[in-house]
Formats: structure tokens, sequence, C-alpha cells
């Protein structure tokens, strides 16, 4: 936990956000007076970490039947802005399984909700977020926050608008276009979730104990290459 404390000053020298780095296309973070009470669904699993997961969720396909939804306002009704990639979570892992549901005294604030809302359009997800997955790595929201905020805005995006219009787009293209965009990622660091159906849910970028990018495993790893793919572009 200390770590993850350190490496949050290294990490701010090392990833330097771009101009280019498009994350949200437009956001206005909402206010927020209140953070949601969540309750674990499951187990305290207090196990050493080897590595983290960066989950980005494509905004389009998860808000494509929720636009009228109150619990999805702020990332579906386009009150707050549009989105395409955002944070689902960023993960602890621990040899094929992973730490989950810590006990913390630390208390996410409203005002700490609100700053990581462009980046997580969801006061229950980043309550969700930090109780089962930052309570394992950090004893401070803040700073599980921070390290998620530094990697995320060193991302550059892909124009998967553009990528979705391509004949024959495979997982394997989705995968690459990430990987180009972003130098020091492998491909093969870069997992592709698609739906039953094809369609793009969720990038999967997976990283070393020490920060470093790594071949995913097969579970994060997702779509084969080869395998035929669609992004709802909702836009």
């Amino acid at each position: 936990m200390r770590y993850l404390s350190s490496l949050a000053l290294g990490l701010s020298a090392i990833l330097t956000p771009t101009l280019a780095s498009a994350q949200a296309y437009q956001c206005n973070a909402p206010r927020v007076s209140s953070v949601p009470k969540i309750s674990p669904n499951g187990q305290t699993r207090k196990l050493p970490i080897t590595g983290y997961t960066m989950a980005l969720s494509w905004s389009p396909a998860f808000c494509r039947t929720r636009q009228d939804s109150r619990s999805h306002r702020t990332q579906c009704s386009g009150d707050n802005g549009r989105f395409g990639l955002i944070v689902h979570g960023f993960w602890p892992e621990s040899r094929g399984s992973w730490p989950q549901w810590c006990p913390t005294q630390g208390r996410l604030t409203p005002a700490e909700t609100r700053r990581n809302m462009c980046m997580m359009p969801s006061t229950r997800l980043i309550a969700r977020q930090w109780a089962k997955h930052g309570s394992c790595m950090t004893k401070r929201p803040e700073t599980y926050f921070k390290v998620t905020r530094i990697l995320w805005d060193s991302y550059r995006i892909p124009d998967y608008d553009r990528i979705s219009r391509e004949d024959g787009l495979t997982a394997g293209r989705i995968r690459q276009a990430f990987a180009d965009a972003n130098g020091g990622i492998p491909a093969n660091a870069v997992g592709v979730k698609l739906n039953r159906d094809g369609w793009l849910e969720e990038l999967r970028i997976c990283y070393g104990v020490r920060f470093r990018p790594v071949r995913c495993d097969a579970k994060r790893f997702g779509a084969r290459d080869g395998s035929r793919a669609k992004i709802w572009r909702g836009l």
C-alpha cells in the first residue's frame, strides 16, 4: 500500500497527459452531495498483489439501452456530456485471483467523487470501485483515484468512431489501434471484451506489479485477434 502512494509521484513525472488524449467527448461533472453506500456482495480476500488491470468500458454500447435510466443519468442521458471510453475500474490482480472488499478506514468524500466523474461518470461506480478494489491497494481513496487518473490521462484514445466503419473489423484491429496510439503498450497487453453478438464492451490494459504493461493472460486478453467485431457509435 505504501508503494502505491510513492508510485503516484513517479507516474506523474513519467506519464504526462497530451493534448491528443481524448477521454470523454464532452463532460460537465455534476454536483455531488453524498456518496452512495456500498454493501459487499462477496467475501473479503486479502491476497498479495501481483499486477493490475485497467478496465475501460465503451460507453456508447453501455448506454445503448440506458438513455432514460435514472441510475445511469450522468453517463447516458447526454445532459452531462457524451462519452467514449470511460474507466470501469482499476483492479489489483493476484495470480489468477484478485483481492477484494478489504476492511478500510478510508472514507470517500463527495468532493473526491466529483473529481472523478468525467473519468467514471457514476457516483455508484466510483464508490463501488473504491470499496471493492481500491481498499485492497491503499488506505486512502484519494491515492487510489490519483493513480487511476494518472494512468487514464496518459492514454491516447484511437478514433474508434472512424474505425467502426472499417470493413471486416476484428478484435485484433481494435487491440492494435490502441497499442499503436500508445507506443509503450504492446498489443498483447490490451484485452478486448466483446459481447455475445460481437459488439465491443471493454478494453483491459494489463500491468505488472510495477505498473509496466505485461502480456494479458487468456481471461483478460478476451477475444482472439481474428474474431469479428463491431463498435456501436451512438453519436
